[in-house]
């Protein structure tokens, strides 16, 4: 009886960490220093970038803030930065590979930016698109109907953050259907936004509507935390997903 009961309180056997080098690329991130909420000097994105290159990852598309009235960042901003930040890298002898996006807030001077093809995008001419938290914006067909028109290819940011799409996996298929890419960050799955959004996470990762993964890094603790919870059986499920990560 009492090895009987032992046995049912026995400690779950820990998986051994998922090896994230295989995702190869991180597409959402903020490095360049001091130009939104990211890394405000080169010394913490050097130490960011130095914890992606231990990692294992080949390339880093890092994507600053786009928001008119918080982050007026524009192309050139952005472009000099990166190569500002590229030097750093030379310096310190780092391999890893950096490239700039953007992260775009849908806002109204979005519009315009996609009609006068003034967006920066990664891989095969995605634009990562973020929105508010609350409520769902309008004119979404709008925004998807210009980004498709100009030759974009969108990816929602974060879409488990979303608090209009709890419980809406069924919106997440929709719009990939539609052609429109879905984002997770990865730290969603252990908790770093709170019980909902990890339950989101989950239930987007179980049902498969995800396209990219990313870090959404904007300081060293968030690398940190997610290298203390590789362990996190969601982690191998998201590397079970056939992830547009491994092609950039």
């Amino acid at each position: 009886m009492a090895g009987l009961f032992s046995s049912f309180f026995k400690k779950k056997e820990e998986l051994p960490p998922f090896n994230i080098s295989t995702l190869k690329s991180d597409m959402h991130s903020h490095l360049i220093p001091g130009i939104d909420d990211g890394a405000q000097t080169m010394e913490q994105s050097i130490a960011m970038l130095y914890k992606f290159q231990e990692f294992g990852y080949q390339k880093i598309i890092t994507t600053p803030h786009v928001m008119s009235d918080v982050f007026a960042n524009t192309p050139e901003i952005i472009r000099n930065g990166l190569i500002e930040l590229k030097k750093e890298l030379k310096n310190c002898g780092l391999t890893i590979e950096v490239e700039a996006a953007a992260e775009y807030y849908f806002d109204e001077t979005l519009i315009p930016k996609i009609k006068n093809k003034e967006l920066l995008t990664f891989g095969d001419n995605y634009v990562l698109i973020e929105f508010g938290f609350h409520s769902e914006p309008q004119f979404l067909n709008e925004l998807f109907f210009e980004l498709g028109s100009a030759g974009y290819r969108p990816v929602i940011a974060h879409f488990e953050r979303y608090l209009f799409y709890f419980n809406k996996i069924d919106k997440a298929r929709e719009l990939r259907q539609k052609g429109i890419n879905i984002q997770l960050n990865l730290n969603s799955v252990i908790g770093q936004y709170g019980p909902q959004v990890k339950r989101q996470a989950e239930k987007l990762i179980d049902s498969g509507e995800i396209d990219f993964v990313g870090s959404d890094c904007h300081c060293i603790e968030h690398l940190e935390l997610l290298d203390k919870n590789l362990n996190h059986p969601y982690f191998r499920k998201i590397g079970q997903l056939l992830l547009k990560n491994t092609i950039l």
